[in-house]
């Protein structure tokens, strides 16, 4: 393959996670960053101590403080910001993008207040067709990608080209395995909402409720997450995949989970503004929790998980009592009641 110029914006673990494939796949990678002593560091101690401490940051990768710098002549941006921030990187980035760049973005949430997706938002600053845009997600967490552990994402486009053009770009045959899936709203869906179930797991090993309750919560989880989906209009086959229940699981049970530390952090009975500062990154489940329970009520779709998460986070319940809320509801069925009467249907026949 061609040797590439890409342009990945911001400077953040999994960005930099990321520019480690790009560079390990031999093409140019400009990373960027509004913070001169950090792009400083990246290039000249090859190193990015506050996002991925004791990781060597490749050759193939340098720093920059010129958004503009970065994405001129790209052959394609990667969108690596903060949801709060996306709207506000994709404005300053607009004007410098070259017309035929592949862009593709790397962030799971919704934008506050708008509830939209990362993609609507990058089509409105950019002026470009959703259809032309790629999302990367999946299990991964930057502090073993960053280690050339294996991992596998899926990237997902509503056209194909677009999709194998940021598999070419990404597949790394030792350590990085990409797959394509046209569910462009699932896959984004999946990814934002999985953090709010991760912040649940965090409370729930938090107060030492065991690997009982936190199987539960991560299947009913994946429930809320595929309700909500299929109303925003994703393919339900989505979230039994790489961006669905696999980004659940590692999300929902690894230590490198920021969500998952801010929901044990919370159980033990600090403050969430206190559980922020002392998190030193974005912890997008707390964001994507207010989001999550507003789109629900759009549509009109029950979850209960994220209605009592919504409640610690933002009206003062304790994390016991929204345990004793959710195992006090009304007796309902596993699978919905018409799968049931027909199943019903063809024992009696």
């Amino acid at each position: 393959m061609a040797r590439k110029k890409v342009a990945v914006l911001v400077a953040g673990s999994w960005g930099t996670a990321l520019s480690r494939v790009l560079a390990d796949n031999g093409h140019r990678v400009l990373l960027w960053t509004r913070n001169p002593a950090q792009a400083e560091e990246i290039n000249t101690l090859r190193s990015n101590g506050k996002f991925l401490p004791g990781a060597e940051i490749p050759e193939g990768i340098t720093a920059t403080t010129s958004i503009a710098e970065a994405v001129e002549n790209a052959d394609a941006v990667l969108f690596v910001s903060p949801s709060a921030a996306m709207r506000d990187v994709a404005r300053q980035a607009a004007g410098s993008i070259p017309e035929g760049a592949l862009v593709m973005h790397a962030t799971k949430g919704f934008e506050s207040g708008s509830l939209k997706r990362m993609s609507t938002v990058l089509s409105e600053e950019l002026g470009r067709a959703e259809e032309k845009l790629v999302v990367l997600s999946g299990p991964s967490h930057a502090e073993e990608v960053i280690q050339r552990h294996p991992t596998t994402i899926v990237v997902a486009a509503q056209e194909l080209a677009c999709a194998e053009a940021a598999q070419d770009l990404f597949m790394n045959s030792s350590y990085f395995r990409v797959y394509t899936n046209p569910d462009f709203v699932g896959v984004e869906t999946a990814g934002a909402i999985k953090n709010i179930i991760a912040l649940g797991a965090g409370l729930s090993d938090g107060l030492g409720y065991g690997d009982n309750a936190k199987a539960a919560l991560i299947t009913r989880g994946l429930a809320e997450i595929a309700r909500l989906g299929e109303a925003m209009g994703a393919n339900v086959l989505t979230f039994a995949g790489l961006a669905g229940v696999g980004d659940l699981i590692v999300t929902c049970t690894s230590r490198h989970s920021r969500n998952w530390r801010a929901g044990s952090l919370l159980a033990q009975g600090n403050p969430l503004n206190e559980v922020l500062e002392q998190m030193g990154m974005v912890v997008e489940g707390v964001r994507t929790t207010k989001s999550a329970y507003e789109l629900a009520r759009r549509y009109g779709v029950e979850m209960p998980i994220t209605n009592q998460l919504y409640a610690v986070l933002f009206e003062g319940r304790s994390p016991e009592q929204a345990v004793e809320a959710l195992m006090g509801r009304v007796r309902t069925h596993e699978i919905e009641e018409v799968a049931w009467e027909a199943r019903r249907g063809r024992t009696l026949n």
